[in-house]
Parts: C-alpha cells; sequence; structure tokens
C-alpha cells in the first residue's frame, strides 16, 4: 500500500495557531505522521482560505516543492527547508504539475499559471487567462516582468495539469477543464461550478464534484459516470462548528485528488479526511482522519515516492 503526503488548511485560525500542516498517511496501517506545522503572523485575514496554509505538492526526485499564496518552498524527504521562491505575480496560489523540467503553479489570484525552471530555480514562463466574449484567450508574458496581468482573480484557477497532450487548466468559475496546446486555449469539457481538482483520467475526466460533495469520474463517451460520495459523520462529532470567522467552514467539502492506479484514487474532504475510492467498484475502501475540526480542509495530496 503507498503512503500519501497531503496539506492542510485551517479556516478561521487566528494569529499564532496553526493555520495548515503537513502529514505523511501511511495507507495500510492507515497511520498519521505530522511532519510540519505552520504558523505565520503576516496572513492574510480575509476569504475561504486565502493566504492561510500550505496548498499544492509536487516533487521532483527527492524534493518535495510545497506552495503556500505567495511562496514556493523546497524540502528534503525529511522536512528540512532547502530553498524559497516568490514573484510578483504567485498570489492565492492552489495546485501545481511538474512536466519535463518546469513546475507549474496555478496563481489563482491573477489567473495565471507560473513556469518555475527547477534546474535554474527561477521563474521563467506564465500564462494569463482570460474569458473574452464566451471565448478563452490566453497570454504569454514574462513573470519577471512589469507588464503582468492584473490581480482580478476572475476564474478561480485551482488545479493545472500537465502531459504530452498539453496542459489542463480548471477553475471553480471556469465553466469546465481547459486545454492549453500551446498557441489557444479551448474548453476540453464542461464540469459543475466549484470544481476542484480535475485532470484527465483514464478517457474522461476525473474531479471533484465540490458542491456535490462527491469525487467523480466521467468518461468522454458518456457511457461512464460514477460518482462517489465523501464521507460523512455525526454532526455531533465536529469540532469547532461555527467559529471560523468566514462561517463558511462546512462538512463535506471535497478537496485534494491523487491517482493511485486506473482504478483507485485517493481523495480529501473536510474535516481533514483522506479516501480512497475504487472507481471500478463505486466503493469506498478507506476513509482516514486528520482532524475533526470543521475548519480543517485537505488541499494538496500527492502519492510518497521516496
Amino acid at each position: 500500500m503507498v503512503k500519501l503526503i497531503t496539506t492542510s488548511v485551517v479556516c478561521g485560525s487566528e494569529q499564532g495557531e496553526s493555520h495548515s500542516g503537513v502529514y505523511i498517511i501511511d495507507l495500510e496501517g492507515q497511520d498519521v505522521h505530522q511532519v510540519m506545522d505552520w504558523n505565520t503572523t503576516d496572513i492574510d485575514r480575509q476569504g475561504r482560505d486565502w493566504d492561510r496554509g500550505l496548498r499544492g505538492i509536487a516533487i521532483d526526485g527527492e524534493t518535495v516543492y510545497i506552495v503556500a499564496s505567495d511562496e514556493l518552498f523546497a524540502y528534503t524527504p525529511d522536512f528540512r527547508l532547502i530553498g524559497s521562491w516568490r514573484n510578483p505575480y504567485l498570489k492565492h496560489a492552489h495546485e501545481m504539475s511538474i512536466y519535463e523540467r518546469s513546475l507549474y503553479i496555478t496563481s489563482t489570484g491573477y489567473d495565471s499559471i507560473l513556469a518555475f525552471d527547477l534546474d535554474q530555480k527561477k521563474f521563467h514562463w506564465a500564462l494569463h487567462i482570460d474569458l473574452d466574449r464566451f471565448n478563452f484567450k490566453g497570454s504569454i508574458y514574462d513573470p519577471l516582468d512589469d507588464e503582468g496581468p492584473l490581480l482580478l482573480d476572475k476564474l478561480h484557477l485551482n488545479n493545472v495539469h500537465t502531459n504530452d497532450n498539453g496542459m489542463y487548466i480548471c477553475g471553480t468559475k471556469s465553466g469546465g477543464m481547459l486545454h492549453f496546446n500551446g498557441e489557444a486555449i479551448n474548453m476540453s469539457t464542461t464540469l459543475p461550478e466549484g470544481t476542484h481538482n480535475a485532470q484527465p483520467y483514464r478517457d474522461g475526466v476525473l474531479f471533484n464534484d465540490t458542491n456535490a460533495d462527491a469525487v467523480r469520474y466521467a468518461s468522454r463517451s458518456g457511457e461512464e459516470d460514477r460518482a462517489l460520495k465523501v464521507p460523512e459523520y455525526d454532526p455531533a462529532d465536529i469540532e469547532n462548528k461555527g467559529i471560523d470567522e468566514a462561517s463558511v467552514a462546512r462538512q463535506g467539502f471535497g478537496r485534494g485528488l491523487c491517482v493511485i492506479n486506473d482504478r483507485i484514487v485517493a481523495a480529501g474532504s473536510s474535516p481533514a479526511t483522506i479516501s480512497l475510492h475504487d472507481l471500478q467498484e463505486s466503493k469506498t475502501l478507506l476513509s482516514v482522519n486528520l482532524s475533526m475540526d470543521i475548519r480543517t480542509e485537505i488541499h494538496g495530496l500527492e502519492i510518497v515516492p521516496f
């Protein structure tokens, strides 16, 4: 059984409290080990999770990259910090993806994807996405230049997936999973509003249907559409209900998605829970709870390769 690494964000936590954690989860033994506790004093106080906590995760060899809202961090396998980088156009970052020797990061605030060169350790490319009269427009810009886009967050981009077929991008307000082929951006497939972690999977798309509290796989042919509900807990067992400052934390919020193989996926939900789903059998195999605090939500989720 594989091990997973996940980040969490804590909605409504105050300065001096933990805003995030990094955990290693042994699915076979259902053991959870917290390897990092995140607490800073310069965190923006607005929105659902905004600047709070650590977000996306990507692993390059034995280097673990984890992004916060406006800073990229690199760690050794034992989580010793070995580097960090900022960029003016990195704001409210979410998920990341590695392709060839670049790390692609969703910069939600700027409706952009930023590319970080893993060898030269610098930001070197950026793509801004805009919706122009029902058509998506992609504009490439230099993230080291002052002529970049405005901080507007129109699409709330939250996921990027890269492979030989191009770049797949999705946001809660994008209307679906977009495809960038290097020249143009087109709608790959329409998806429900509020979707997280959309990515190509088998011959269709895999995503967290967050507003429906479910993990879904839909084939392009339409012959297969599987939905697995995220775990639900007895409300009496939920901690800190209604005390988050924005009163938006809720049970069942699905975010965080990791492909194990061509039939099994791992998915996150709140309060901080990782579940293993068998899509072929439409069955949840197991769930591991990290915290019953309703404010604690899963964000990044990846397989540990070492």
